[in-house]
């Protein structure tokens, strides 16, 4: 019988994914299929509106598994590498907005995981980085990719090169975490941050999502055409109908969408 390492709750209308494999969360390729899992199962639940991604009190995620990564050749590391950037995949594909709320460690692949949400509440003493290049390796589930397309390419570079993790602070600084507090207050705080997300226009939300990220992989002139089709598509929803005549009847930001 397979542990459960990855755990899936629901509170309101938040989605909870939790990891639990102490001491650290290291990632194995038991965790990968449970990741995808968690990023399915949640997806097809409709009373998911946002969803937040932990790690607990004492580690985010301290990474992949060396031990199990350590004596494969190329052709074995390219499979577990590409288990690992299918879930990464379908946690970045999630349809509503996402929040990872990050204490002590989130390096390498752990680093990677947090990378896939769209907001990062991290500690003020968290350690986030890729130390890869210290073991005469690189990011292998999209580390190379998705911190330029965040930070610009020389922070990334200095990170990646160096393998120097920041503090979370600093990952504030440049724009990498939504906001760094005491360590005590992170998991609190990115959940009340899910929350609203949770309460607001999910389906204008779900379209911004994908227009902003379908948008970035594409050049100017196409995504513009994606967004002003995910503009026109948002008129035939609920919400649309629900906050403009609320907008009109009571004012700006009175009110409360339906989620459809």
């Amino acid at each position: 019988m397979t542990d459960t390492l990855v755990h899936v709750e629901r509170e309101g209308a938040v989605g909870i994914i939790r990891l639990d494999r102490p001491p650290v969360n290291a990632i194995n390729s038991a965790m990968h299929r449970q990741l995808e899992a968690a990023a399915q199962e949640i997806d097809a639940d409709r009373q998911v509106r946002a969803v937040l991604l932990h790690g607990g009190p004492k580690a985010f995620a301290g990474g992949a598994d060396i031990k199990e990564m350590a004596g494969l050749g190329p052709a074995e590391i390219a499979v577990f590498s590409k288990s690992f950037t299918r879930a990464l995949d379908a946690l970045a594909h999630l349809r509503v907005p996402t929040v990872a709320a990050i204490t002590g460690y989130a390096l390498g692949g752990g680093f990677e995981l947090a990378l896939t949400t769209d907001f990062r509440i991290v500690a003020e003493d968290a350690l986030l980085g890729f130390p890869e290049i210290t073991l005469g390796v690189i990011p292998g589930g999209g580390g190379t990719q998705r911190l330029p397309r965040l930070v610009g390419t020389t922070v990334a570079k200095r990170m990646i090169f160096t393998g120097a993790p920041i503090r979370g602070a600093r990952a504030v600084d440049i724009g990498l975490a939504e906001e760094a507090v005491p360590a005590a207050d992170v998991l609190a705080g990115a959940m009340a941050f899910a929350d609203r997300l949770a309460h607001g226009a999910t389906v204008a939300l779900a379209t911004a999502k994908r227009c902003i990220d379908d948008g970035m992989e594409v050049d100017l002139a196409t995504g513009l055409r994606i967004e002003s089709a995910g503009f026109a598509a948002l008129f035939a929803s609920e919400d649309q109908k629900h906050g403009m005549a609320s907008f009109i009847a009571d004012g700006p930001g009175k009110a409360t969408f339906s989620g459809r």
